[in-house]
């Protein structure tokens, strides 16, 4: 079978052996189409991953082989998340689900960007859904990044009239303002490109250009008096300093990011206006089930934010990705 493998700086086209069961239950699956996530990005540029390494996880699939305890069967078309809590560790207790060990071992193999993969039982049980006939694939494909915004979400607390800016309008600043507003709460974005502060406006996100921050500030400060909590879904340096002028005093900055300055934090802005600031990674089953109910309910609107590429044209859909050419890209496998 056909897999897309990390290769030093390229993602590179190799056959495989079919993958089997080799006495697992779960299902074999054939992939659809896989998003390409931004961790996969972060995992290719900073080469965190070894040579040989199958990249994607936002797999849509259908099952071609199973055994399993679940009423799933042979032909049913599913959407899957890759990781599973244990539910018992300390971690899991504190609800810090993703920080827990058998979250982190729990995988698909060998990864979404292949042509067949295996997901276990205990995926089938706890973060795989039957896709309803009135959704396409590429829409689907968000359930698991979804999830992660709707976690992001409930980890700040918001509560009836809070007021949200959401820092970076590229796909997932975009999920998660629509999110946020799909959840009951006020939210404004705000980006450096255009075309994604229009595109916000008209998802519903009130969007501006942070540009010039004084004057974004001014904007910010007429509209409301104040943000209650900032999502800070860019990587840029801008956005620290976007999300350090804008919060209200007390509020909170919700980092969904990782940023290149990392050499320190801004101890006297959190000190003196008394700043909550806490980070979310990725999501809880029940997150998940949360996120596949906006989708398929059509809550929250993902039509027009991928572009779909070949498995052959990944590397293309890589590079696009990360020159900002598109905002999200939508691997079709088969």
């Amino acid at each position: 079978m056909k897999t897309a493998q990390v290769n030093e700086d390229k993602i590179v086209i190799k056959e495989i052996e079919d993958i089997k069961f080799d006495g697992r239950k779960g299902a074999i699956v054939r992939v659809l189409g896989c998003g390409l996530c931004g961790s996969d990005i972060v995992k290719f540029r900073e080469k965190i991953v070894h040579n040989g390494a199958v990249l994607g996880h936002e797999i849509v699939a259908v099952i071609e082989d199973i055994d399993s305890d679940t009423n799933f069967k042979k032909g049913d078309r599913i959407v899957t998340s890759h990781h599973i809590p244990c539910g018992e560790c300390v971690y899991c207790k504190h609800g810090n689900v993703s920080m827990c060990e058998h979250f982190k071992s729990t995988n698909i193999r060998p990864g979404g960007f292949s042509e067949r993969v295996y997901v276990s039982d205990e995926h089938l049980k706890n973060v795989a859904h039957l896709i309803p006939d009135d959704m396409t694939e590429e829409e689907i494909s968000f359930y698991e990044p979804l999830g992660c915004c709707v976690r992001a979400i409930k980890r700040c607390n918001l509560i009836d009239g809070d007021k949200v800016l959401v820092v970076g309008l590229g796909s997932i600043g975009l999920l998660m303002g629509e999110g946020i507003k799909a959840m009951g709460y006020k939210v404004y974005g705000c980006d450096l490109i255009e075309d994604r502060i229009e595109l916000g406006n008209k998802l519903g996100i009130e969007s501006y250009n942070s540009k010039d921050l004084d004057t974004f500030d001014k904007i910010i400060q007429g509209k409301c008096g104040g943000i209650d909590a900032v999502f800070m879904t860019s990587g840029a340096d801008k956005a620290i300093d976007v999300a350090l002028k804008v919060v209200r005093k007390g509020g909170k900055i919700l980092v969904f990011s990782s940023t290149p300055r990392n050499s320190g934090y801004p101890n006297n802005e959190i000190y003196y206006k008394e700043l909550t600031v806490l980070g979310s990674y990725s999501p809880s089953p029940k997150d998940l089930e949360d996120s596949f109910e906006l989708l398929t309910s059509h809550k929250v609107n993902v039509k027009g934010l991928t572009t779909i590429y070949p498995l052959e044209k990944i590397q293309q859909a890589f590079d696009d990705t990360i020159s900002n050419k598109i905002l999200k890209a939508y691997i079709k496998v088969s």
